[in-house]
């Protein structure tokens, strides 16, 4: 287990340099001229002009201006962002609004997959299977730039059953709708996924071994059945908060939600390379750690997984 842990945060390491890099050289390849939009109709001196290009680095060559950065992110330093501000104080400010908006995101998609996922494939060929499979199509159908908006009129404004936006203070009423919203991008993936492997751990050998001893339907199910059917589904949640994450932008963006996703929209909009490279490298770590996390619950889930 110890050399497996190793590896990984070996493979972390190299992972997050190549994602930081690419995200870095695309990011500031298609910069025009960042500092003129931050101004609009203002015009900006030459010598404001070359203060900030020093500032920021931005005479010096690409592999320089990289090198920059990633020895300032190795000390804890993500930089100021094009606006002055510092990028380590918007990201204290953002994470915690966008942590609770995804949490409460795939703890909504996750009962609803699971349960209903089980369900379908206990029942498989029936009218409820029939029914989830087909709303899994509708929703997997509706992209999320039209479905946000769509429920922001529909049951924000003209029905006001929910605020149609939200603050960085905002409790979980008023994230439920973007949450909602945000756990559509996942759940018909989960459910199917769920569906299909307990449909097929059904037909396994030890479940018929259980169910000839005499156990009852119920702990066939919940301790066999489903025990196993939760590996893959637990490897798709995991990759899935990063999903959501980055599905959050527009969530954020069109429900005003001031977290990650909506600096992040900020931040491209107005051609913020350091602040969309900063936000960006966060998500990145999230991301592999959260992924080291799944790969170590397969052992918890299935005593037959060991790592050596």
């Amino acid at each position: 287990m110890f050399r497996y842990i190793v590896r990984r945060l070996l493979q972390m390491v190299l992972t997050f340099f190549g994602a930081t890099f690419v995200v870095y050289a695309l990011m500031f390849a298609n910069i025009d001229d960042p500092f003129q939009v931050l101004a609009g109709d203002r015009p900006i001196t030459d010598s404001q002009r070359a203060e900030l290009n020093a500032r920021f680095h931005l005479d010096d060559g690409f592999f320089a201006q990289y090198w920059h950065y990633v020895t300032a992110l190795l000390t804890g330093d993500f930089g100021e962002s094009l606006t002055g501000r510092s990028i380590g104080d918007m990201l204290a400010q953002a994470w915690p609004v966008t942590i609770r908006l995804a949490l409460l995101a795939i703890v909504i998609a996750s009962v609803i997959a699971v349960g209903a996922g089980v369900l379908s494939g206990l029942r498989r060929g029936g009218v409820f299977d029939t029914v989830t499979l087909t709303l899994t199509l509708v929703v997997l159908a509706m992209p999320i730039v039209v479905l946000a908006p769509l429920a922001q009129l529909i049951f924000g404004i003209q029905l006001g059953w929910f605020p149609p936006t939200a603050t960085r203070d905002a409790n979980l009423y008023q994230l439920l709708l973007p949450a909602l919203v945000l756990g559509t991008l996942v759940v018909a993936t989960e459910l199917r996924v769920t569906r299909s492997s307990v449909a097929e751990n059904l037909r396994a050998d030890y479940v018929r071994t259980a169910r000839a001893k005499g156990l009852a339907p119920r702990r066939v199910v919940g301790v066999h059945v489903l025990r196993n059917s939760l590996i893959p589904v637990i490897t798709l949640i995991g990759v899935d908060i990063g999903a959501l994450m980055s599905g959050a932008v527009v969530t954020e963006a069109v429900f005003n939600i001031p977290g990650v996703g909506f600096n992040l929209f900020r931040g491209i909009r107005t051609e913020d390379g350091p602040l969309v490279v900063g936000f960006v490298s966060v998500l990145v770590i999230v991301f592999l750690v959260i992924n080291l996390i799944v790969d170590l619950l397969y052992a918890a889930l299935d005593p037959r997984i060991r790592y050596e």
